[in-house]
């Protein structure tokens, strides 16, 4: 498969790039700023690297980036800085998500490409019955006024669910929700669920990039892992921290 991967310099786009590459897919990156890459990539005859801004391409560009790819991966997310959270462009993972799949529609492909997005468990999917305590829904509310890119998490998903939603011809979608995101170097023991199971701001577990690479790319490489978690918005948690 030919797999594009968006924010492949940050922390878990990296590695999903590389479980990508493990299971010998052909892999497109959009990136900013190459010289941050690994220079294993950069002689990499099954990885391509586009140098640019996702959001300052054109739409022809798009196109032509999305055309032979059958899978879209999207890792984007905001600097934990001060300009990252507060400054342009505040809706990133959104627009990029939109821009994407336009490309998508727009090249009327006759087969169906699959769009994976990184999201969050602060994001609930209102597509399910997903309760959450007054306390949380307080937090989340002050996160809303406070944190932009929460809200784009939130918008980038709803768009999938509501805009794409479950029977579009080009487009199928799954939204990943990791917990509290860590760094291991191995791939362990992780659980997958329709749902959270732990308060997200309470009780927040943990997950480890490598682990959710590695489900990003399962879900891309394994057709039945596919058609189980398509459409919808699973969490996913390292095996000890699942409840």
């Amino acid at each position: 498969m030919k797999v594009l991967v968006v924010g492949a310099s940050g922390a878990t786009g990296s590695q999903l790039v590389a479980q990508l590459l493990l299971q010998q897919h052909s892999v497109k990156v959009i990136v900013r700023s190459p010289h941050k890459l690994p220079e294993s990539w950069k002689n990499n005859e099954h990885l391509q690297i586009i140098t640019a801004s996702i959001l300052d391409l054109s739409e022809n560009e798009m196109r032509v980036i999305v055309n032979d790819c059958d899978a879209i991966a999207s890792c984007l997310g905001h600097n934990l800085t001060w300009n990252g959270i507060y400054g342009q462009p505040r809706k990133l993972v959104t627009d990029a998500t939109k821009r994407l799949c336009n490309a998508i529609k727009s090249n009327k492909l006759e087969r169906t490409t699959k769009f994976v997005l990184m999201n969050t468990t602060g994001n609930r999917n209102r597509d399910l019955d997903e309760r959450i305590s007054f306390a949380q829904k307080f937090v989340i509310g002050l996160l809303r006024l406070l944190l932009p890119p929460h809200v784009d998490n939130e918008k980038a998903a709803d768009y999938l669910r509501t805009q794409i939603g479950q029977n579009n011809k080009a487009i199928e979608w799954v939204a990943v929700r990791p917990d509290g995101l860590i760094n291991e170097d191995q791939i362990s023991d992780y659980k997958i669920y329709p749902s959270p199971t732990r308060s997200a701001i309470f009780n927040a577990g943990k997950v480890s990039r490598i682990n959710v690479a590695h489900f990003m790319a399962d879900l891309i490489n394994d057709d039945n892992l596919w058609d189980k978690w398509k459409g919808q918005m699973p969490v996913i948690y390292s095996s000890s921290q699942d409840n």
